[in-house]
């Protein structure tokens, strides 16, 4: 009889498992890369990430996914995922995230997802409304505040980084409502990464030390802000994040959902924290991660993974030579 597998053991296979997940999503939805359906896209990745979390020994529960069961027939917030066995794991996913920039073939496409174990680990179960968000690498953690002006925050970051202010990089999403916020930044002296879609990308890319951009800032989604804090934990940088609601509703909503003063600033650990395990795999090419490249008879993709547990993160490229196994 082969020996028991060690804590340790048991979470790396998780998140390889996780990792097959994102990889099957990628490779399901860029056949659909440039062809202008979104719906198709979503579709194929929503598919194949499905089928492989149903193949994962786990009692999974989808935390964050595409919405309530009545708006998603498949990854809906409660849906209960694996085979059965295993650790009960809260599942936070976006199948493809960055569905414009799929069908318009545009940069920052990826399949993402985030996990804790119920037992050592947490994730916000966040209200489908806005967030605005200041994330930063971990040489930056402790210096910058989401309360005060942005030229402060830049001051302080160009010091903890060794930088002049005119040399900060600051990516967040093209949008009327950050006018002010671009406007700002700009008259430091800093200059601005603006992405059409998809913020979790950037965001990531700011922890990385060899990334393109030195911070996050901005309103985006509350869900992907979720999940964006479990890379933060893992990489060991620093969020912080308010609740915006465009509607009445959406806050009686949140107060539903989410303990204590909505209009507090939540710190990474109220996001996610513990034992939080991470997976991306790149679609389009982008800030983050290669996209999925197709050769003669095999497809190439970019994939990064981490466990905050751990300390470590993988960049991983692998090699599929049979990518229509994953095709919906």
């Amino acid at each position: 009889m082969p020996a028991a597998k060690s804590q340790h053991e048991q979470d790396y296979q998780t998140t390889v498992d996780f990792l097959r997940v994102t990889e099957s999503a990628a490779l399901a939805c860029s056949r659909w890369v440039g062809k202008g359906d979104r719906n198709g896209a979503d579709d194929a990745a929503c598919t194949a990430m499905r089928r492989e979390l149903g193949r994962i020994d786990m009692k999974g529960t989808i935390v964050i996914g595409e919405g309530e069961r009545d708006e998603a027939p498949m990854l809906y917030i409660g849906e209960k995922l694996g085979t059965g066995d295993g650790a009960a794991i809260q599942i936070a996913v976006d199948p493809l995230e960055g569905t414009n920039l799929c069908a318009n073939g545009l940069p920052n496409a990826i399949s993402v997802l985030a996990a804790a174990p119920e037992k050592d680990g947490f994730l916000m179960h966040a209200p489908d409304c806005y967030m605005e968000k200041l994330v930063v690498g971990p040489e930056c953690v402790g210096v910058v505040d989401i309360t005060v002006p942005v030229r402060l925050n830049l001051r302080m970051m160009a010091k903890a980084l060794g930088k002049d202010v005119d040399e900060l990089i600051i990516g967040l999403l093209d949008r009327p409502r950050h006018e002010d916020l671009i406007r700002e930044i700009r008259e430091t002296g800093s200059r601005v990464h603006l992405v059409s879609d998809g913020d979790l990308s950037v965001a990531i890319a700011a922890l990385d030390p060899d990334g393109n951009v030195d911070a996050l800032m901005g309103i985006g989604g509350a869900p992907e802000g979720v999940i964006t804090a479990a890379a933060v934990t893992c990489f060991g940088g620093e969020m912080q994040a308010r609740l915006k609601f465009p509607k009445e509703e959406m806050r009686e909503r949140a107060e539903k959902m989410v303990g204590g003063d909505l209009d507090r600033v939540f710190e990474t650990k109220d996001l996610a924290n513990g034992n939080v395990m991470f997976a991306a795999t790149g679609i389009t090419t982008g800030d983050l991660l290669a996209g999925v490249k197709y050769r003669r008879g095999y497809a190439i993709t970019e994939s990064i993974i981490m466990r905050a547990k751990e300390g470590v993160i993988r960049r991983i490229e692998t090699i599929h030579r049979r990518p229509e196994q994953y095709e919906a």
